[in-house]
């Protein structure tokens, strides 16, 4: 059934509050990592004036990755409400489409037969194959009729299941291959360059811009496509455009960072029991939400396994499969 549209509270305490934890969840990832700084070596590193340590860690490392954190979790975050809208599925994210499924299948063969090893390479051939994918899974879904949200989760899971199996097809023929692309695979903002981050910023943005013109219609159209027409809205042209706001939001975020599990899935839950559904409120909040779980992801990866580190798509993995179970219950117990 789907979810009804509702205010919910939204007061300027909730939206301070947000505000400050993306700040605190920023500054924690400029601040904390494998290698202790103190705060003013890392001012110093930012401001380019500290020692050649300092620079390299803060500037080189730190600031990219918090700037492809703060990008890749809005992306993400915003990218599952919308899609959760367009196919009127509660439970529903990015992958849907097969974009994560599409995205790996791209990286894993350019590795396997081109040898491409770059960030920015990966970057590249993993937003196409995102955005082949989708186009593919949306043209099947739209062969003989229109795109209602049953069909285009089915031409999603069919493509996806597919691109999954050549994938793993792939790495298990190759060693050589799951080696070169496993920090991809696992969801990573390290290492990923500024190369990477200038070619999915504008992506991202661009993806949060069209999110944002949409929401009138995402509310319409979680109420059904006919209540939408009867609004003089067109569902299929509103399905249409939510969904390249997705393969743009999630496209973007999976080519730089690699296929990030639950950002898409946990947070649109978390944040439309704080706001309410309504996706005036539900899409910024989502762009404020995301950054600050991802970012506190990574920031606990690097913290637990010091001086290694841990993946953040292995992190947010962990807590976020515990975290979605108790919104479930939650969201399932009846109002007292």
């Amino acid at each position: 059934m789907p979810h009804a549209t509702r205010e919910g509270r939204s007061s300027p305490l909730v939206w301070t509050i947000a505000v400050a934890g993306l700040l605190l969840a920023a500054g924690a990832s400029l601040f904390l990592g494998a290698r202790l700084l103190s705060p003013a070596e890392v001012l110093d590193g930012l401001t380019g004036t500290g020692n050649t340590t300092a620079v390299l860690v803060v500037a080189d490392l730190r600031l990219p990755r918090t700037l492809l954190g703060l990008l890749a979790g809005a992306g993400l975050a915003v990218a599952g409400a919308v899609m959760q809208a367009i196919t009127r599925n509660p439970i529903a994210s990015p992958s849907v489409l097969g974009i994560n499924a599409g995205a790996a299948f791209a990286v894993v063969a350019a590795v396997d037969l081109l040898g491409i090893t770059s960030a920015l390479g990966y970057t590249g051939f993993a937003l196409l194959g995102a955005a082949v994918t989708a186009v593919l899974a949306y043209t099947l879904a739209t062969a003989g009729g229109s795109a209602g949200p049953t069909r285009l989760a089915l031409a999603g899971a069919v493509i996806a299941t597919m691109l999954s199996a050549w994938t793993t097809t792939m790495l298990v023929l190759s060693g050589q291959t799951l080696e070169e692309a496993r920090h991809w695979l696992a969801g990573s903002l390290v290492s990923r360059g500024t190369d990477a981050l200038y070619v999915a910023a504008p992506l991202i943005v661009l993806g949060l811009v069209l999110a944002a013109g949409l929401t009138r219609g995402l509310d319409a159209l979680v109420l059904g496509d006919e209540q939408a027409a009867s609004l003089g809205l067109r569902p299929a042209r509103i399905r249409l455009w939510g969904a390249l706001a997705v393969v743009l939001l999630a496209g973007a975020s999976v080519a730089a960072a690699g296929p990030i599990a639950f950002i898409g899935l946990v947070v649109p839950h978390a944040v439309r029991m704080v706001v309410g559904s309504g996706h005036g409120r539900l899409v910024p909040a989502c762009a404020l939400a995301g950054p600050i779980l991802l970012l506190s992801a990574d920031v606990a990866g690097r913290l637990i396994a010091r001086p290694a580190e841990l993946e953040v798509g292995i992190v947010t993995a962990v807590i976020g499969a515990p975290v979605l179970i108790a919104l479930a219950r939650r969201a399932g117990e009846p109002a007292r």
